[in-house]
């Protein structure tokens, strides 16, 4: 007896039934839209975008540590074929041309690999000439191309770790790199004549000696280049830019033309800044003359109220006080701080000739340079 089919149960009939299940039906496609929908209403935006962001973040981070990786091996790399061509010449007695050989023989046994250019073996035989070892210096954790500058510009070993350091420490850019090599921050950094050594805590010394530099080279401002109109935002940004990079990592801008209030009478600061990692608030006042005896006072008192009236001792170290000038006489600034009782370092704020000079704006330009640019950038990103 054949079986009767039970309830709505379809039965085999070929081609209709090969289509039903080999193919979603609607339903199906509608259960997943209700599903979808279901779970969108019961995820909380705030979450998931954090969730999202983490994510991105961590897909970010490993993307960079995979460059990190690459470059670091390459570097490696480069170091090792520079030891063993320096090790065949000192054994061998080998001269320059068996590097226009390697080049020739290493290019034509890998064509599709950039990097074995006559000039590049050269800068990997004194990459390892050098640097003996690489292992834990700041050199091995620098690009091949920050390495390239470093060889051709700087002669000495000490130089060139000062930079290899600011840039690991810093993350400068090639650029970057090559505006503080040609204005030749190692000789300028922490030789400032200042009262650090009896005013700041000796474990600091360092780390606040390296804060200021002497001269500050503010060739941006070359009065020679007279910009367009249409030129001028993007001029005053980008003398921002160059302003904060030649004072160094860390600086946070606070304002220009500071009041500060003491005894019912005002007093403005040109400049006033917060170093992040220093964690101290720090005084910059502009004087487009040479430095006189008074100078020092004044900035020692701003120092002081700013100490008072902006610094939380449980968190931020004492005040910083730098005064640019436009020169300076030793003997007379030794004299001026031997009294001066706060942190304070005088600084000059050009090397360029005198005829450029005499173009460079005045305090209170400068300081409506900064406050200017930084308010067009604040309103174009609005």
């Amino acid at each position: 007896m054949a079986r009767q089919p039970i309830g709505d149960c379809p039965r085999w009939n070929g081609q209709e039934n090969r289509k039903t299940l080999s193919e979603p039906s609607d339903s199906f496609e509608h259960m997943d839209e209700q599903r979808t929908a279901r779970l969108s209403e019961s995820l909380r935006p705030d979450v998931y975008a954090e969730l999202l962001a983490d994510i991105k973040q961590e897909v970010k981070t490993a993307r960079l540590r995979a460059a990190v990786v690459v470059n670091t091996e390459m570097v490696a790399l480069y170091w090792r074929i520079g030891h063993l061509i320096l090790k065949r010449q000192r054994d061998e007695g080998w001269g320059a041309r068996v590097i226009d050989r390697l080049s020739v023989d290493l290019r034509a046994a890998y064509p599709q690999v950039k990097g074995f250019s006559r000039s590049n073996l050269h800068y990997m035989r004194a990459f390892a000439l050098a640097w003996p070892e690489i292992v834990q210096q700041a050199v091995g954790q620098i690009p091949w191309g920050h390495i390239t500058l470093l060889l051709g510009r700087l002669e000495n070993r000490q130089s060139q770790d000062f930079y290899a350091r600011r840039v690991v420490d810093e993350g400068w850019s090639r650029n970057v790199l090559l505006h503080h090599v040609r204005h030749r921050l190692h000789e300028r950094v922490g030789t400032a004549p200042n009262t650090f050594n009896r005013t700041v805590p000796p474990e600091e010394q360092e780390a606040v000696h390296e804060l200021v530099r002497d001269p500050y080279v503010l060739d941006f401002v070359d009065g020679s280049e007279v910009p367009k109109e249409r030129d001028l935002e993007q001029k005053l940004i980008t003398h921002i830019a160059h302003f904060l990079q030649e004072l160094g990592a860390g600086f946070a801008f606070m304002g220009r033309q500071h009041c500060l209030l003491v005894g019912g009478e005002e007093f403005f600061v040109d400049l006033l800044f917060y170093h992040v990692g220093l964690r101290r608030y720090v005084v910059i006042e502009l004087k487009v003359g040479k430095f006189m005896p008074e100078h020092a006072g004044k900035l020692a008192f701003y120092v002081n109220v700013v100490d008072r009236q902006l610094r939380k001792p449980e968190h931020d170290d004492p005040t910083i006080g730098i005064l640019l000038v436009a020169g300076r006489n030793d003997v007379v600034v030794e004299f001026a701080l031997e009294t001066v009782g706060s942190p304070v370092a005088v600084s000059t704020w050009s090397a360029l000739p005198t005829e450029v000079r005499s173009m460079l704006p005045s305090a209170e330009e400068l300081s409506a340079t900064v406050t200017s640019a930084l308010d067009s950038d604040s309103q174009s990103a609005d």
